[in-house]
């Protein structure tokens, strides 16, 4: 029996961009594929009462100066040098995320993802903005003509309202969330919880 391991992502979270930069590291100590599944935070959010924690936390003394130590650590422990915080946040992500389902259902998700976390959280471009999101989709050898294109279509916009929908209905409440099988992880700090429940999986396979 194979393990399944689904990541729920959307690119308006710093923090998902952190764990997906790790990501990696994981498949390849273990030998397992991750799956990303594009979901809508917002509709997360809107679903479940959440809010993102620059406005959670707002009102919490230290607790959002805590944040950006505990983001500080991470990115020392992971040389995660390149990492900026995006000028124009909060992005609304809703392109980009279908843009995310487009990509999938034409096979090349994987190149997408790497293309709007670059662009996103190294870069700080407006990927809200369609011409910014095609320009830069298209110097990275994407289509982002199509790309843009194909995110009004009906059957990607369902895709991404169902991805959500199925993430708030096992528990999700936010990003970055990870399954593995049903066992549910929530944030980059559970990352060595998921690389242990993986390996759990993997010797109860053997």
């Amino acid at each position: 029996m194979t393990v399944s391991v689904e990541f729920i992502y959307d690119f308006g979270s710093p923090n998902t961009y952190l764990a997906h930069c790790v990501i990696p590291e994981i498949e390849k100590r273990t030998g397992v594929k991750i799956d990303y599944v594009p979901c809508l935070l917002g509709g997360i959010f809107k679903a479940t009462g959440n809010q993102s924690p620059f406005l959670a936390f707002s009102k919490i003394k230290g607790k959002l100066e805590y944040d950006r130590l505990e983001i500080s650590r991470f990115i020392e422990k992971h040389k995660l040098t390149n990492f900026r915080l995006n000028k124009h946040f909060p992005v609304n992500t809703l392109l980009l995320m279908r843009g995310a389902v487009a990509a999938d259902f034409d096979g090349n998700q994987g190149d997408y993802i790497k293309v709007g976390m670059r662009a996103m959280w190294e870069e700080s471009l407006k990927m809200d903005d369609p011409k910014v999101f095609a320009d830069t989709y298209n110097q990275a050898g994407l289509d982002g003509q199509h790309l843009l294109e194909r995110s009004q279509d009906d059957d990607v916009k369902q895709r991404l309202m169902d991805n959500t929908s199925r993430a708030v209905e096992r528990g999700a409440f936010g990003a970055p969330t990870f399954y593995v099988d049903d066992e549910m992880f929530f944030g980059k700090e559970r990352l060595g919880q998921v690389e242990e429940e993986i390996r759990k999986h993997l010797r109860s396979d053997q």
